[in-house]
């Protein structure tokens, strides 16, 4: 897809383009940015690397202020107008997942067990790409803010980077991502006014009660039936279609030691649970939390509980979603049917108690593996749409 130009409204009241757009040669460089960024992915926490990569590849753009370890390692890239007027934040990821890369292009990760195998390669060369942009001509009112988030993968990294003191002078007035998402059309745009992604949270269950030899199991307090039952109970618990969605998925479970002559005394699950709104999954939290104490209970188990990698629903503002809906638009982006909201959590949903905002899935392509495949890498050519989709939103909402 060819890069697209960012554009201004002429005093005829037509649109006609700038000499700030994005060329060949700085997609081309764009492209080298986002391959070296996956070669050397860094996970959840850990991203020293690659906010120091992007604040040396933003440098040049001459950003107004950068607010570097925000959260963590978030990264906050200032362009302002001088003038009022709102403050428009964008924001990218820059974690990575610990999967082993099965893929085989020549930029494949160079780091074993981690890859970035759900695009954050790509969202944060798309923001570095509207910074080129933005150092070439402010809006013409208010600040655009570029955030590069850390800790998405794992939900902790928005809400970390809005408790750091140095958010609250942010003070976001509308907040936009995008995701790229396989399977729809590339370059489409789907989006809607809504719940855009679900809440979702994981609870580790530990059973305990006590080892007896192999011969004289009845003599011990095994977690076994115990484990039966629950696993033959989550259907009921959750049902994975309808108006009142609600979903649990076993990623992980261990019973006893791995040995032939011990009857097992402890036992672990680990589970995920999904639902639309954040007040279905408190509920859908306390049904299974009910439900694994009574079953622990009637077979003399001790049961404790917890919490991991929290996310809270993500819900698109509608006013915020037809800005987004009109920069796609504007960037000539076509748009793409998806069943809304998407399963998979994001954090991003955080932002929306700060500012209106809302999230786009930006297709890429119906012939690559999906989101957290071991084969999955970003496509490259969706980096000029993602710029353009982003620049237009900042005309949109700030003019040019």
């Amino acid at each position: 897809m060819a890069p697209l130009a960012p554009r201004r409204r002429s005093d005829a009241g037509g649109w006609e383009q700038e000499a700030d757009m994005l060329g060949n040669a700085d997609i081309i460089r764009l492209t080298e940015f986002r391959r070296a960024l996956h070669r050397r992915p860094e996970l959840s926490g850990e991203e020293a690397e690659t906010a120091r990569a992007v604040a040396a590849f933003l440098r040049p753009t001459g950003p107004d202020a950068v607010v570097a370890g925000l959260g963590g390692h978030g990264l906050a890239v200032i362009y302002d107008s001088g003038q009022p007027g709102p403050t428009v934040m964008i924001r990218a990821e820059l974690d990575a997942l610990p999967i082993e890369e099965t893929g085989t292009p020549a930029h494949r990760s160079q780091v074993p067990g981690k890859a970035h195998l759900c695009g954050h390669d790509g969202h944060a060369t798309i923001l570095a790409g509207v910074g080129m942009v933005l150092g070439r001509a402010r809006p013409a009112a208010g600040r655009a803010i570029l955030l590069f988030q850390p800790a998405e993968e794992d939900g902790s990294g928005a809400a970390a980077v809005i408790a750091d003191p140095r958010f609250a002078p942010l003070a976001p007035d509308w907040v936009f991502a995008l995701h790229n998402m396989p399977g729809l059309p590339r370059g489409a745009v789907a989006l809607a006014p809504g719940p855009a992604n679900c809440a979702s949270l994981g609870l580790r269950v530990v059973l305990t009660g006590r080892t007896a030899h192999a011969s004289n199991p009845e003599t011990g307090v095994a977690p076994t039936a115990c484990i039966a039952a629950l696993l033959s109970d989550l259907p009921r618990l959750a049902p994975a279609s309808g108006d009142d969605f609600r979903l649990v998925t076993l990623c992980h479970t261990r019973i006893g030691a791995p040995a032939f002559g011990i009857s097992p005394g402890e036992a672990e699950l680990w589970l995920t649970l999904r639902t639309v709104t954040d007040a279905a999954l408190t509920t859908l939290e306390a049904d299974l939390r009910a439900t694994v104490q009574r079953l622990a209970a009637q077979d003399g188990l001790g049961c404790a509980f917890t919490v991991h990698d929290h996310f809270q629903a993500c819900s698109n503002d509608p006013d915020a979603t037809r800005h987004l809906a009109n920069a796609a638009r504007a960037a000539g982006l076509p748009p793409a049917a998806f069943d809304h909201p998407m399963r998979a959590s994001e954090d991003f949903g955080r932002f929306g108690r700060h500012g209106r905002s809302a999230m786009a899935l930006l297709g890429a392509g119906t012939d690559l593996p999906m989101l957290h495949n071991p084969d999955y890498d970003f496509p490259d050519d969706l980096i000029a749409p993602g710029v353009a989709l982003f620049t237009q939103v900042l005309d949109e909402t700030l003019g040019r």
